[in-house]
């Protein structure tokens, strides 16, 4: 009994691996194991720095208060359209009101006064032309006027003040475009002492947005003004909306020991799905190429076991990479000319032509990937 389930049990662990050396070593058909291999395409390569950064409205204008006072009323929300010189919010005018009273009533007194004055000065004239008064006298009168005369231009300006600070109760807009940020409520007491404090924020035009990403030091020397730039955000993962490098800063900013350029990119938003603060995953085109024969990089660092890897071919520096093409069941090392390379894709500028089978590596038979073919037939997947 013993000995039999000794030879079940070791039914069960060679069996498979049995199968799979079979499978494996087969040479029936071409001595090859089965392999990974990749196809020679055609299609873009393009060179791109990647950053981060986010979504921002070109022209972001802050509204504040230069008076203080209690928000009386608030005609605007999140949101609201507003043209230029609409009413947003209203401060509680009565405390102005009452200064520009009485700023009105002591510009009548200074008027009343200069009248007065202005009487005394033509009976002093004919008092002095008569000599009836002596010379000081008339010094005297006409000081007086002068003085009456000055004291209505301050009270002058002093009601203008006082009536600018009243319309200063009543907050417009200073441009049109939208309300994105409200910072006040109904009751609320706004203090202007040393700066005004922010009572909203309006986007001037959420058609047209920017970008500010942070490139790093080690990339800014590849971004230019005029390159074009490819960008997702989180709310729209399935779609890639395009923009325009505009302008980099030449501001340093120095976050952790490492050093990013600020670079402004122009984005359209006629759709108006971007909005502000979106955080923004960019990639600069530094330079692309278009319909080129390409190869993924893997196919540029194939791995082959020792006895199924062909001698390589005699050196040769015009090539610049080495890949194993697939003939008839057949393993050739072949050099090869390479050009642009995303990361992903490289371009062929020499060595191979659109269809050729490169080998990358081993497969193991029986599993699908769509990726991944064998010498054998069927999808393979790599070992």
């Amino acid at each position: 009994m013993k000995f039999a389930k000794f030879l079940i049990v070791a039914a069960i662990i060679l069996g498979p691996v049995t199968w799979w050396g079979l499978q494996y070593f087969d040479d029936s058909d071409s001595g090859l194991p089965p392999l990974h291999t990749e196809t020679v395409e055609t299609g873009d390569v393009s060179q791109r720095v990647v950053a981060h950064g986010s979504l921002q409205p070109v022209q972001k204008v802050t509204v504040g208060s230069q008076v203080s006072g209690i928000i009386d009323e608030i005609f605007v929300d999140f949101n609201s359209q507003v043209s230029r010189g609409d009413i947003i919010a209203q401060i509680d005018p009565s405390t102005f009101e009452a200064e520009v009273s009485s700023a009105r009533a002591e510009l009548e007194s200074a008027e009343a006064g200069l009248e007065l004055a202005q009487m005394q000065w033509q009976r002093v004239q004919e008092l002095r032309e008569r000599q009836f008064i002596s010379p000081s006298e008339a010094d005297q009168a006409s000081a007086t006027l002068r003085q009456a005369e000055a004291q209505v231009r301050v009270r002058t300006h002093a009601l203008e003040r006082a009536e600018r600070e009243l319309d200063r109760t009543t907050i417009t807009a200073p441009t049109d475009g939208m309300i994105i940020s409200r910072d006040i409520d109904v009751g609320q007491t706004v203090a202007a002492s040393l700066s005004a404090p922010i009572l909203f924020e309006i986007a001037a035009d959420l058609r047209q947005m920017q970008i500010h990403a942070n490139v790093s030091e080690a990339d800014i020397g590849s971004v230019a003004e005029g390159q074009l730039v490819r960008f997702q955000v989180d709310a729209y993962r399935d779609r890639e909306f395009e923009g325009e490098v505009v302008q980099v800063r030449n501001a340093p900013q120095v976050e952790d020991n490492v050093v990013h350029y600020e670079t402004i990119i122009s984005v359209n938003n006629d759709d108006r799905l971007l909005k502000p603060g979106m955080t923004a995953e960019v990639s600069v085109i530094t330079d692309e190429r278009h319909d080129v024969t390409r190869v993924r990089n893997t196919a540029l660092r194939a791995r082959l076991p020792d006895n199924i890897r062909p001698d390589d071919p005699p050196e040769d520096e015009s090539m610049n990479g080495r890949v194993y093409l697939l003939e008839n069941n057949q393993l050739i090392a072949k050099r090869v000319r390479t050009g642009l390379s995303d990361g992903v894709y490289t371009e062929i500028l020499e060595g191979l032509n659109p269809g050729d089978e490169l080998a990358v590596g081993l497969s193991l038979a029986g599993r699908q990937d769509d990726n991944s073919r064998s010498i054998f037939g069927g999808n393979q997947a790599q070992y």
